[in-house]
């Protein structure tokens, strides 16, 4: 009779695997040869009698019934760590590792103080590991999903199922052009005049988003603030950018905020987290901590 409990190394393999799509680029994170990597998921296989994923020259792919259990073992995971982290919360302590993620160009932000509300946490916490990963918007939500992270912080214009969003506050963006552009110089262009410039998007940015911030089309495509400020500074394009992150930039006299009458939109910030892990030892005390920072 095959073994309906595999072993947790096994699903944590299984799951390696399919996070990354194929044996050969789970390989450097598991630290493992593909040919072990094949031998482990033989194993698992035959340990629950069926067949998990196809492999060979077609690609990966999981099977139907691989992807039900593949979501059963990520629900399965992330309720252990769980019961890990109860279990030393019960001795007294808290330990373990809290995988937190943050959308980018946060560092400046005073509506967010994530260093201090870090160093409150380790002070409070200090047998905690804290790793820290600056993400995306989407990259975010889908490792809240798959338990690669813990709680994630950003602003997501579009929502997924499973997860929960807490409010945090607002953040301002205003359209930008640099001291380079030759709508710099001009002190009221035109709307029709500013939406027919070169335009920066966001590449987790919807057809529907960019409507909304006044344009049809984009003539670049970031996926972080950086990026987007470095394309806007080069005064071949314009570009909206959290006003915070801005400042420095315009107190120089290099940027400048066009028509904020016209273009100008507030982000919402949430925190999220996996529906069902809320109460985890790890994320309730960091979310209390965050919570205490952001009253005071």
């Amino acid at each position: 009779m095959p073994n309906p409990l595999p072993d947790l190394k096994l699903l944590r393999i299984f799951t390696a695997v399919v996070r990354h799509q194929g044996f050969a680029s789970a390989q450097q994170e598991l630290n493992l040869s593909t040919s072990a990597i094949s031998t482990y998921m033989s194993q698992l296989e035959a340990a629950l009698g069926i067949v998990l994923c196809h492999r060979g020259r077609g690609g990966f792919s999981l099977t139907s019934k691989g992807e039900l259990f593949h979501a059963e073992t990520l629900r399965l995971l992330a309720e252990m760590k769980g019961f890990e982290q109860y279990a030393a919360a019960l001795k007294g302590e808290l330990r373990g590792t809290l995988n937190l993620g943050v959308i980018d160009s946060t560092v400046g932000d005073t509506a967010l103080p994530l260093a201090e509300v870090i160093g409150a946490y380790s002070q409070e916490h200090p047998a905690v590991h804290l790793h820290l990963s600056v993400l995306s918007p989407y990259e975010l939500q889908m490792g809240i999903q798959d338990n690669r992270l813990d709680l994630a912080i950003g602003s997501f214009s579009t929502r997924m199922s499973g997860l929960v969003y807490q409010p945090l506050y607002r953040e301002q963006h205003w359209l930008y052009c640099s001291s380079r552009h030759p709508l710099y110089d001009e002190r009221r262009p035109p709307e029709p005049v500013i939406t027919q410039q070169r335009m920066v998007g966001r590449g987790y940015w919807s057809q529907a988003e960019l409507s909304r911030h006044g344009f049809k089309h984009t003539a670049a495509t970031v996926d972080s603030m950086e990026a987007q400020l470095i394309l806007v500074l080069s005064g071949a394009y314009i570009g909206y950018l959290p006003e915070h992150y801005a400042q420095p930039w315009v107190d120089k006299g290099d940027l400048r905020v066009l028509s904020p009458t016209t273009f100008g939109y507030q982000a919402p910030f949430a925190l999220i987290v996996r529906r069902g892990r809320s109460r985890e030892p790890l994320i309730q005390t960091f979310r209390d901590v965050l919570r205490g920072q952001l009253k005071g």
